[in-house]
């Protein structure tokens, strides 16, 4: 008995889905410039014409990938001990997410580098600063800068492999050196 729908129907909700989960897996792994839309596709299961028909171009893609992390509601500062271990965790399962990447290198494209620029102030440098502003310390935009960018290279280093120890260490136990090393 025939339904009047073709059997090979796309599911476009799932192959965004894929597509989204694809983008973010290959961004995290080699960044903008070196993930290219027939990567995206390949990883996905699905032909790479789905970004353009879906997303528009890798770079609309890429701020969809960005959206999707940013979750409900404000993220905690860095100064919650969570979420360092949280972040800690997080990189360590799925790789340093496109705010991550682009942070210590920045990409060709205007729009992914302002949408990136946007989503690292509104994860980490907004929270932070609130939490310094609060503490009435001097400078806590400067402070919220210098943090985020430590906290951004301990995290990029545990993964390049160049710090044994580091890479090593359980996140627990770098908890306290981070904290110390943020002034938190």
């Amino acid at each position: 008995m025939s339904t009047g729908k073709p059997a090979h129907r796309r599911d476009s909700a799932r192959s965004k889905e894929r597509l989204l989960q694809a983008a973010r897996e290959l961004l995290a792994e080699r960044g903008f410039e070196r993930t290219t839309v027939r990567d995206i596709g390949e990883r996905a299961g699905v032909d790479q014409a789905l970004i353009a028909r879906y997303f528009g171009s890798k770079a609309r893609l890429f701020i969809a990938v960005l959206r999707a992390e940013e979750g409900d509601g404000t993220l905690p500062s860095l100064a919650d001990p969570e979420r360092v271990l949280d972040l800690f965790e997080r990189v360590g399962r799925l790789g340093p997410g496109p705010v991550f990447q682009v942070a210590v290198q920045p990409t060709r494209d205007p729009a992914v580098q302002k949408a990136a620029h946007e989503a690292l102030e509104a994860r980490m440098i907004a929270p932070l600063q609130e939490h310094f502003t609060a503490r009435g310390l001097d400078r806590p935009r400067l402070r919220a800068e210098v943090a985020t960018a430590a906290f951004i290279g301990v995290i990029m280093g545990r993964g390049a492999g160049a710090f044994e120890e580091l890479a090593a260490a359980d996140p627990a136990e770098l908890l306290p050196l981070v904290r110390g090393l943020l002034s938190l």
